[in-house]
């Protein structure tokens, strides 16, 4: 049915209807200003839970069973089944233990100030031994976790004085700086031999490691003496090993001189 011209154009020259619009709901002027003091709190509080839900790196679960007071005295370490722990000496009460979700310990070393452990996947952590408030670093170790699992952890973790740190495995040394936990230098074992961490040995301030060949060779290539700043050679010009937070030793050659910043 056509509409009729006239019924069109009045259709189309009608006006739009239009709405008044909604009315705007203000607060009370105390209401908003409640709100808006809430905002950072609850911000915060979102913030948190998703830190707290974020898993912890490397499976780290580190609880503090008593505060301990600056200044106490060292704690004995020990290591369990499923963790390290730091106890009282007297009462044998834990102070804090350390664990990794799914890992075991298989070698702790007690430092001034630092608790060293080895794990069962090969993963070397260093934690504040007084309060064990905090993992300092982690270390990886390539490949050992195979054999640890065969051969276990003797020897493998040795102190080269009070500074540094020595890691022996079959393939190689590594010696990382205790306070940061950088690498400063690595011994690869020679061809055909390998290094046997069990039978390392102190004598002053070296340490002696074997170094057994398959070839047989001489006793003198199948011993191997490192100290903290590296292979012990006749007219060496060794590498300074000091953490730039500490002071330089006048007994160490070039003590001012690093290889790489601390991490």
């Amino acid at each position: 049915m056509a509409v009729p011209v006239e019924a069109a154009e009045a259709e189309q020259s009608a006006p739009a209807t239009t709405h008044p619009p909604a009315p705007r709901v203000r607060l009370p002027t105390a209401r908003r200003q409640a709100a808006r003091a809430l905002l950072p709190v609850a911000v915060a509080l979102l913030l948190t839970a998703a830190h707290e839900a974020r898993p912890a790196p490397y499976g780290d679960r580190l609880i503090a069973h008593t505060r301990v007071a600056h200044g106490t005295r060292q704690p004995p370490l020990r290591a369990t089944k499923a963790a390290v722990e730091a106890y009282d000496g007297t009462t044998g009460h834990p102070r804090w233990t350390y664990a990794r979700e799914g890992r075991r310990p298989v070698a702790v070393l007690p430092a001034r100030g630092h608790a060293i452990a080895l794990w069962d996947d090969g993963l070397v952590t260093d934690t504040a031994r007084g309060d064990g408030s905090a993992v300092r670093w982690h270390r990886a170790l390539p490949g050992a976790a195979g054999w640890l699992a065969d051969h276990g952890a003797r020897g493998v973790l040795r102190p080269l004085g009070t500074r540094m740190l020595a890691v022996i495995t079959p393939r190689r040394v590594a010696a990382y700086r205790i306070a940061d936990g950088d690498l400063r230098w690595t011994l690869p074992a020679r061809y055909g031999c390998s290094f046997a961490p069990e039978r390392a040995l102190r004598h002053g301030e070296a340490l002696l490691i074997a170094q057994p060949c398959a070839t047989g060779d001489s006793w003198t290539t199948e011993l191997v003496a490192v100290d903290d700043l590296g292979r012990i050679t006749p007219h060496r010009t060794p590498l300074g090993n000091v953490w730039q937070g500490e002071r330089h030793s006048a007994g160490h050659a070039h003590p001012g001189k690093v290889v790489a910043r601390p991490r």
